[in-house]
């Protein structure tokens, strides 16, 4: 491995549990009919989601009560994750941050968690992407972004739509069991593991 491309929620940050919340509530308030809705949007943009509510002032009210969540949100990194970006960046990989959060949110991450900025060569966010999540093209910008072959970079990722645009892309991909269980990622990832305690540098 000689660049690094590491998705957010569900990743480095503990969030995914809340975002389910979330989702739930507004598929209860402006119902789609699609089972497992809140799971099935899992690293997607908004403007993908919002495919599912095409009236725009449902998609008004949602992105309402998605700014206030967000503003409210408490950022915690899992237990391990700072100190794997700083064992990357001690080893000199470069290290991309490629997530499907809008700009706002990225403010609010980096106000409240400044030091995490730090760790990051390039951050691709949602609106610097055209297709979203499985589609490859977060990851293939995040590579060109830190100047990597994106078959010499891993992704970390915990979605399936992630795991997805990682395999895509080219990369290789550890999947992190924090939303879904480990033989469920099996099969979409060269490597599943449940944090990034032992995950020694030298086997990707």
């Amino acid at each position: 491995m000689k660049g690094a491309l590491f998705d957010l929620d569900g990743v480095l940050i503990d969030s995914e549990t809340l975002y389910t919340g979330f989702w739930e509530n507004i598929d209860k308030l402006y119902p789609t009919g699609i089972p497992n809705f809140a799971i099935k949007i899992k690293g997607t943009t908004l403007d993908m989601i919002f495919r599912h509510f095409p009236d725009a002032d449902v998609q008004a009210d949602i992105l309402r009560r998605l700014n206030r969540f967000q503003q409210e949100m408490r950022f915690e990194m899992y237990p391990y994750a700072e100190d794997f970006l700083r064992r990357l960046r001690a080893a000199g990989i470069p290290i991309a941050l490629v997530t499907s959060s809008d700009e706002k949110k990225m403010d609010s991450l980096f106000a409240q968690l400044p030091t995490l900025r730090d760790y990051f060569d390039a951050i691709i966010h949602a609106g610097l992407i055209t297709h979203s999540k499985p589609h490859p093209e977060p990851y293939l910008k995040g590579a060109q972004a830190i100047g990597i072959s994106p078959d010499e970079c891993c992704v970390f990722e915990d979605s399936l739509q992630g795991l997805a645009a990682g395999r895509a892309s080219g990369a290789k991909v550890v999947a992190l069991a924090t939303t879904y269980p480990a033989d469920r990622l099996a099969d979409l990832a060269d490597m599943v593991v449940s944090d990034f305690k032992d995950l020694d540098i030298s086997r990707l």
